[in-house]
């Protein structure tokens, strides 16, 4: 019996790692597979933030601080989180930043900034837990954007980034698949989040819940083992007219 095998046994579906958690998606996700059995590491670059949250979700929830620009950061937490949990399971690349200008008024630092934490961020992320993954197999989920097929005005980077991350995604499907690893990219569109600084509030009713999202990754999980929906769309139902 292995470790990841024994943990299982003692009570628990498994364990996840979930990047960018301390409120919106992220959190909502860890919210979602800490009540479905699982226990959780989330993280952020914001030590209170991610404290607050991992005492919210409660049970075995551990929150870190980490920098997904970090590769070294990532090693050093994943490995904590496996000593923790005996493995890892689900991984869910979430972490991510939007700068918004036209190329012309986009400073070099503005477009690093969003492609060092949305698509380096990710590949160091899946990079730092794949031989925990190679275990016993797992599930890699990414949070990307319909904005990664649909290019704007103004989202250089940011449409990018998540351009980037669909093709990533895409590969480590291919490069994993036989490893027992399914990905995952799920591309929402406008959900009711704090990104970019936006505060949720009775306007975003129409919009994607966080918990939706999460809904989906449980959902997601739960399918046979022999059928792997590799790239979900997901948008609002009944947007406002224009």
């Amino acid at each position: 019996m292995t470790d990841q095998t024994a943990h299982k046994d003692a009570g628990t579906r498994g364990s996840a790692f979930i990047t960018g958690a301390s409120k919106g998606i992220g959190y909502e996700v860890a919210r979602a597979l800490a009540a479905a059995g699982y226990a959780v590491t989330i993280t952020s670059r914001n030590e209170n933030e991610i404290t607050e949250a991992a005492g919210k979700i409660g049970g075995q929830a551990r929150g870190v601080v980490c920098d997904v620009r970090d590769p070294a950061a990532l090693e050093r937490e994943v490995a904590a989180h496996t000593d923790a949990f005996g493995g890892l399971d689900v991984l869910f690349v979430n972490a991510g930043v939007g700068n918004f200008a036209n190329v012309a008024d986009m400073s070099i630092q503005e477009w690093q900034d969003v492609i060092d934490t949305n698509l380096s961020g990710a590949f160091y992320t899946v990079k730092a837990a794949l031989p925990a993954l190679k275990q016993g197999g797992g599930y890699i989920f990414t949070l990307s954007s319909l904005a990664g097929k649909n290019p704007f005005a103004g989202g250089a980077a940011y449409n990018a980034s998540k351009f980037g991350l669909n093709g990533l995604s895409e590969v480590l499907t291919l490069d994993l698949r036989q490893h027992d690893i399914k990905v995952t990219q799920i591309m929402p569109g406008s959900v009711a989040t704090y990104f970019a600084g936006h505060t949720p509030s009775d306007a975003d009713a129409w919009k994607i819940q966080p918990e939706d999202i999460a809904q989906l990754t449980v959902d997601l999980l739960n399918m046979p083992a022999r059928t792997l929906p590799s790239r979900v769309e997901v948008r609002p139902s009944k947007p406002p007219k224009k």
